[in-house]
């Protein structure tokens, strides 16, 4: 009984932080940001998806804990947002559509499912799939939780295969014209819940008959047809090769004609690469980090960018959060620190700690999953604080106050503080209480704001100091890795010292020898294969209150 008030407690205390952060719907986009479409205010998408498109079309976990706690339990987690899969066949083919909850889970063999079901959401039980999806959709409106309706695959089934019917126009299974009905009919069913605030046309566009041509036709027909039926929505366009390529555009815009609506969307996980990300730790990290950014700005993230940018949604990212897969974690700080310095919207992969059936397994866990395996508790406690940062609005586009920086620490989720009644002590701490920083610019000082301090150098293995003097080469910092990611200052002896976590258990930041980073005239961090991370810092652009 305990417990279970800890849980209503902790639920109630997450709504009223959320409703001291709300904003009035619809969204639009202004620029690069998406808008409360009423005030201007920016809105950021701070989302996880939630899965609906397997065999079973139940949206994963109403076996395990009631809806509601569910749908509170993402707030409490500071997610704003949920991205939502569906099949295109769940919406156009009654056969599936119409089947029952207990129908689609007793056809599949899924006894124990159907019963947690019926113990946990038995008012669910019985519903058609469209209906018992659109139960999912109220529940969290009523936790005041944004919905991105996202059409994962057409035939209902895990994603995603070169060769699995469902990556492109024309695929066995991916009917353009069957596509455009399913849009249809979800934009008509949504129409009038106000947190439905956004579709994405289509996830991971792939496979061998994928084509330029096709895209744009095909894209700009979805997207006038969601548009023609609720012109409030914002509209989703994804690119081609697993949705990591949008390239093309710097050649020809899409030239989709809905004002201020339409945002641009990109996946990115560690192994988004044609090795399947074996660089990640097969190659120095500095370089791969430097490398795969470049990547994925060249190749997506662009559009946000320049003289005529668009809202940029990182729809998909994410990594194996039992902290046992070395090219996720290798690739996780780097992730961090090019998003937290962008600011982006995005959606994490992904919320379901397990799955009613997936690849012809009856309950197989999902470990990239943010809850456990039985939806009772946040999986890694530890991700969720290095997230934080993202959850937050960074730049506000309608701000007056003057730039500042934060120093972002990604491999603990802390920004570098002041801390002591003679601001004598730097330690890191939650990025929302993180100090404030001016640079001044490559080789300059680290200025704390409002003070006539900076940071300082003492020596290898010291605590970074404050102080007074800020032009002698203690104190004047400069990026010297391939990564960018590593903050330095030398000693007394001309030696490089980088600012360093120390561990993702302490607070404490001091200075050491750096690991495999550059220095004048020596290209050493081009074959070590050491791990910097405690060592990569992120100057992190901000100009809020």
């Amino acid at each position: 009984m305990k417990e279970k008030r800890s849980i209503a407690a902790i639920l109630f205390i997450s709504l009223l932080l959320f409703a001291s952060d709300s904003h009035s719907l619809p969204l639009s986009t202004s620029g690069r940001w998406v808008v409360d479409d009423a005030s201007g205010q920016r809105v950021k998408l701070a989302c996880v998806n939630w899965i609906s498109h397997l065999q079973a079309m139940v949206v994963e976990g109403l076996h395990k804990r009631p809806l509601r706690e569910i749908a509170g339990g993402i707030t409490a987690m500071g997610f704003n947002c949920v991205r939502l899969t569906w099949a295109t066949y769940m919406f156009t083919r009654p056969s599936y559509g119409n089947r029952s909850v207990a129908e689609s889970l007793g056809g599949l063999g899924l006894s124990e499912a159907k019963e947690g079901v019926a113990r946990n959401n038995p008012e669910l039980l019985n519903l058609s799939l469209v209906e018992a999806y659109e139960a999912v959709v109220d529940e969290l409106g009523r936790h005041g939780v944004m919905v991105v309706l996202d059409n994962h695959v057409s035939k209902p089934k895990w994603c995603c295969a070169e060769d699995d019917g469902n990556g492109f126009f024309g695929d066995k299974y991916f009917h353009p014209k069957e596509w455009l009905q399913g849009l249809t009919k979800v934009a008509h069913r949504f129409k009038d819940k106000s947190q439905v605030v956004a579709m994405s046309m289509r996830n991971e566009l792939r496979g061998p008959n994928q084509t330029e041509h096709i895209w744009y036709k095909q894209i700009r027909k979805g997207g006038r047809t969601i548009h023609s039926i609720n012109p409030n929505l914002l509209v989703i366009v994804s690119g081609l090769e697993f949705d990591t390529d949008l390239s093309f555009l710097k050649q020809k815009p899409l030239k989709l004609k809905l004002p201020n609506k339409v945002v641009f969307e990109a996946h990115w996980y560690s192994f988004s690469s044609i090795t399947g990300g074996v660089e990640w730790t097969e190659q120095p990290l500095n370089q791969i980090c430097d490398n795969r950014t470049e990547w994925f700005e060249s190749g997506a993230a662009f559009v946000g960018t320049g003289s005529n940018p668009a809202p940029f949604f990182l729809s998909e990212f994410g990594i194996d959060l039992r902290g046992v897969n070395p090219r996720d974690n290798r690739f996780f700080g780097c992730f961090l620190a090019f998003v937290a310095q962008r600011d982006l919207d995005w959606a994490l992969w992904t919320l379901q700690g397990s799955y009613y059936y997936r690849d012809g397994v009856v309950g197989q866990e999902e470990t990239y999953g943010v809850l456990d395996y039985n939806w009772d508790k946040p999986r890694n406690p530890k991700f969720l604080k290095r997230i934080r940062i993202l959850q937050d609005i960074l730049q506000d586009p309608n701000s007056n106050v003057s730039k500042y920086h934060l120093i972002f620490h990604p491999r603990s989720g802390r920004c570098v503080s002041v801390k002591g009644e003679g601001q004598d002590q730097i330690h890191g701490r939650n990025c929302k209480k993180g100090s404030r920083w001016s640079h001044d610019g490559n080789g300059g000082a680290i200025r704390l704001m409002g003070s006539g301090l900076c940071l300082k150098a003492v020596g290898d293995g010291l605590p970074a100091k404050l102080s007074t003097d800020c032009s002698s080469p203690q104190a004047r910092w400069k990026l010297i890795s391939k990564s960018k990611l590593h903050i330095a200052a030398m000693d007394e002896q001309g030696k490089p010292l980088c600012l360093d976590g120390k561990n993702s258990n302490s607070s404490s930041i001091l200075t050491r020898t750096c690991i495999c980073a550059l220095q004048d005239g020596d290209d050493s961090d081009l074959a070590c294969l050491k791990n910097p991370q405690r060592q990569w810092f992120k100057f992190v652009p901000s100009n809020l209150p």
